[in-house]
């Protein structure tokens, strides 16, 4: 992975070109090229197996199996915010807590009153005590997806998955704030198998054809 000697707000804030990926003798794609600029999102589709995670995973430096040039636009710290498609949530830790150390293993550190607006933004404010056992599998992707409400953040977002397992008022609520992320000049990468109607992106599906166009 490489990157340009200074940051330059002209350059893509990700050009990865001639990516290839092959799991278990068996290839995922090739000569696949993606381009993320200021103020645009990005969306990953294509059918379960098709490498999308991995993909994902790749292009964040937390996947071997890539090959090919990846280039983020240098920044001084780090240029994206990656958030999984697992949520990570620690059984015995409660809400609050959950989110403080998944924000501090992002590097973040929010005082208390950010991490209680982040919960509230996720309409998990009566949970933040509650341990991550007994959540359901909506409200841990909403502890996870609480850091997207954190000070501090980067401005570019790799998002692997963001809309599993919530309720179609949950999917409408994160639709919104994505939208009003890019309209303010972030960036967005995200995978998925869901077509977002609230904001634009362009979409470059994984298997078959690899295409590129906008929704």
């Amino acid at each position: 992975m490489s990157s340009s000697a200074r940051q330059n707000h002209n350059d893509p804030v990700l050009r990865a070109r001639d990516l290839i990926c092959e799991r278990d003798d068996r290839l995922l794609f090739r000569d696949l090229q993606l381009t993320l600029t200021d103020g645009s999102a990005l969306r990953i589709a294509g059918r379960n197996g098709t490498g999308k995670t991995t993909l994902m995973r790749g292009l964040v430096g937390l996947n071997i199996l890539l090959e090919g040039s990846i280039d983020w636009r240098q920044t001084d710290a780090s240029p994206w915010l990656y958030v999984g498609h697992r949520p990570g949530i620690s059984a015995h830790l409660t809400v609050l807590e959950n989110l403080r150390f998944l924000a501090r293993l992002r590097g973040l550190d929010p005082d208390q009153a950010a991490l209680r607006q982040a919960l509230a933004a996720v309409d998990l404010q009566a949970f933040d005590d509650s341990p991550g056992q007994q959540l359901s599998a909506g409200q841990q992707r909403r502890v996870l997806l609480a850091m997207l409400y954190l000070p501090g953040l980067p401005d570019c977002w790799v998002l692997d998955e963001p809309f599993t397992a919530l309720d179609k008022q949950g999917v409408l609520a994160l639709e919104h704030h994505l939208g009003a992320h890019c309209a303010k000049g972030g960036s967005l990468l995200f995978s998925t198998h869901h077509e977002p109607t609230v904001f634009d992106y362009a979409t470059v599906t994984l298997g078959e054809h690899m295409t590129e166009g906008a929704t």
